[in-house]
């Protein structure tokens, strides 16, 4: 299971007009019927957890693609679409936005009941996927929107969104079942984003130490934990660490910290499993890893690639163009087969087009910036200290 892709949208409020999903609802429900006829329902699923397809998606739909909003209505819109359809195409979709995220298991349940499916590996799946993004990756969003996609087989993929209101942006991750194994290590294949987040990312592979060391500690009696914090006061800690005083609320971390004891968790994906354990018992646990045994949490935003347009803290970092072409390609071809009406389908294409130029338009301003060049097949080659294992 892994996350395969991330990207940062401008947070915008409101919601798509009536008249834009009514028309959004179809031209999804057909793009991807013909993908699944076309290449299997895996594809479908392949696709949706790759976030430049997915933005790709929503502006051939017709929603504005720098928008949060984007994420919400393709994936009410692609629910919506398929509801109907999902026993003879063999595609389900779960969950959504705000309170209709909190349905998400009793739909999956309700789904693989009429197809005889187990739902309990989907359901850990859908809540284990969101405690990682709302409690391992601490990059200051909060989950608000959480989608799931799945097929007859059992195969899934992932699409929730996170906000920040401290800088008004939206962060939205994708996940694919069979991208990784491991939950809790480098469950993602590829993150795109604009901004460097303050991250204390516990699913990094350089924090696996930091995972051992507080799935023993959750497994101790809660004194050892508290009388580590205790001294906390007494120390000079790094200036990484970012530890509120809330965060060390001894009558709140001796509740929750009692039932990891009683729990005694085997493993780190065993620990964030526990109901009550999130971000600020997270928090407490690595600190007195690093107290006790001298661990370091990575502080590495797991972030790697960014839109075409602008990059991590000012520095041109375009997106793969043989990857992007073939994403434009592929949609082509789902709309070219697409059963819709001729004039919406213009439209489309036209949107698909403006999509496509407005990319290019970016990496040909960008080729005039300092540390800028394309090679000769057209590879953009830039300032890329985020692909190469974080920051300098």
């Amino acid at each position: 299971m892994s996350r395969t892709g991330l990207a940062h949208l401008p947070l915008h409020g409101g919601k798509a007009p009536r008249y834009l999903f009514e028309r959004m609802v179809p031209l999804s429900r057909e793009i991807v019927i013909f993908l699944a006829s076309e290449f299997g329902r895996h594809e479908v699923l392949r696709r949706l957890s790759d976030p430049y397809w997915f933005q790709a998606f929503g502006c051939v739909l017709g929603f504005d693609w720098h928008s949060s909003g984007l994420t919400t209505t393709v994936c009410g819109a692609l629910k919506e679409g398929l509801r109907g359809t999902e026993n003879e195409l063999g595609i389900f979709v779960a969950g959504g936005k705000g309170a209709t995220s909190r349905k998400t298991p009793a739909e999956i349940s309700a789904a693989c009941e009429r197809i005889g499916h187990d739902p309990d590996p989907l359901i850990y799946a859908s809540r284990i996927s969101a405690k990682v993004d709302n409690s391992a990756v601490q990059d200051g969003y909060q989950l608000y929107h959480h989608s799931f996609v799945f097929t007859a087989d059992g195969q899934w993929c992932i699409v929730q969104q996170g906000m920040s209101d401290a800088t008004s942006t939206a962060r939205r991750y994708h996940w694919l079942s069979d991208s990784a194994s491991d939950y809790v290590s480098e469950p993602h294949a590829a993150i795109c984003c604009d901004a460097n987040a303050d991250t204390l990312n516990l699913v990094a592979m350089e924090s696996a130490d930091v995972r051992s060391a507080s799935a023993a500690l959750a497994a101790q009696k809660p004194e050892v934990i508290l009388n580590a914090l205790g001294h906390l006061p007494l120390l000079e800690m790094p200036r990484r660490h970012e530890v509120a005083r809330s965060d060390i609320n001894p009558k709140y971390l001796e509740r929750i910290l009692l039932r990891t004891y009683e729990t005694a968790p085997a493993d780190f994906e065993s620990l964030l499993a526990i109901e009550g354990v999130g971000a600020k018992t997270l928090r407490a646990l690595a600190l007195t890893s690093e107290l006790i045994y001298g661990t370091r949490a990575s502080r590495r935003d797991p972030a790697r690639y960014s839109f075409a347009h602008g990059g991590k803290d000012g520095t041109p970092f375009p997106v793969d163009r043989t990857t992007y072409d073939k994403t434009i390609e592929v949609m082509h071809h789902a709309l070219n087969g697409a059963k819709i009406d001729r004039s919406e389908k213009i439209r489309a294409f036209r949107r698909l087009a403006e999509f496509s130029i407005g990319d290019r338009a970016a990496d040909r301003s960008r080729a005039e910036e300092p540390g800028f060049s394309f090679t000769g097949d057209g590879e953009a080659q830039g300032l890329r200290e985020t692909s190469e294992g974080g920051r300098p």
